[in-house]
C-alpha cells in the first residue's frame, strides 16, 4: 500500500547507512539539505499526520517532537557526533507514544520512560495493589499480541515488598514501555502510517492505564 510517507523508511536507512561510514560533522554539513529534504520535512510531516489521528482516538492533542541527530558526546567514550536513528515522539502527559528508524529496526511503542520519585511510587502502589491484576492482563495481552518489553532496571524487588512478590518483575521497573517491531512487509502492505497507527491501537488500554496511575 503505497503512502505519503512511504519512502520515509527506505530513505532514511540509506542516509544512515552513509552517515555510519561517514560519522563526521564535515560528512552531514556537505549532506544537510538530503537530510531536510528526504527526513526532517517528510519526519515533521509524519508527525503532524499522527498527531492528528491520534488527538481523535486518546482525545488529548499530543506534542511532537523530533529528536536531534546531533549526539551528547560529552560524557561519553564514543565520540562519533551523530545518531545512526531517526527517533519520534509524541506526547500526552504522563505516557508518550515513540517511533524508531534504525538501520535494521522499526519499532513504534507506547508508555513511560521513566517515572519521576512520585510517578514511581504510584506505580509501586498500583502494581502492589488490586490494579497490579490489571496491569498484568494488559500486559500478557499485549505480548500475544506480538509486543515485546525491555529488561527491569532493578535486579531484586525493592523494599519493602516481598522478594517473592508475585508480581515483582514489574516492581522491578522504573519505566514501563512496550514496542511492537514492524516488518519491512507490514509497511509495504499497510502504510507507514496505517502501521504505526494499527500498534498505537493495541497499545491504548497500557496507556490509559498507565495515564489513571502516573
Amino acid at each position: 500500500m503505497s503512502s505519503e510517507f512511504s519512502h520515509l523508511v527506505f530513505e532514511t536507512r540509506a542516509f544512515l547507512n552513509e552517515l555510519a561510514e561517514n560519522n563526521t560533522r564535515d560528512w552531514f554539513s556537505a549532506n544537510k539539505a538530503r537530510y531536510d529534504a528526504e527526513l526532517r520535512i517528510p519526519a515533521m510531516g509524519f508527525l503532524d499526520t499522527i498527531g492528528a489521528d491520534l488527538e481523535r482516538a486518546f482525545e488529548a492533542r499530543p506534542t511532537a517532537k523530533l529528536f536531534r541527530p546531533q549526539r551528547d558526546v560529552r560524557f561519553s567514550k564514543d565520540k562519533t557526533p551523530y545518531h545512526l536513528h531517526l527517533h519520534m515522539l509524541w506526547s500526552t502527559p504522563p505516557v508518550g507514544w515513540f517511533l524508531g528508524i534504525g538501520r535494521d529496526y522499526l519499532s513504534v511503542g507506547g508508555g513511560i520512560m521513566g517515572f519521576d520519585k512520585a510517578g514511581l511510587a504510584a506505580w509501586r502502589d498500583a502494581v502492589d495493589g488490586p490494579k497490579g491484576g490489571e496491569l498484568t492482563e494488559i500486559i500478557a495481552d499485549l505480548k500475544a499480541k506480538g509486543a515485546r518489553i525491555d529488561e527491569a532496571e532493578l535486579k531484586r524487588v525493592p523494599a519493602p515488598y516481598d522478594k517473592t512478590h508475585p508480581r515483582g518483575a514489574l516492581l522491578k521497573r522504573k519505566s514501563m514501555t512496550m514496542w511492537f517491531d514492524l516488518s519491512d512487509q507490514m509497511v509495504a502492505e499497510k502504510g507507514l502510517e496505517r502501521a504505526t497507527l494499527d500498534a498505537f491501537q493495541h497499545l491504548i488500554p497500557l496507556q490509559l492505564a498507565l495515564r489513571d496511575i502516573a
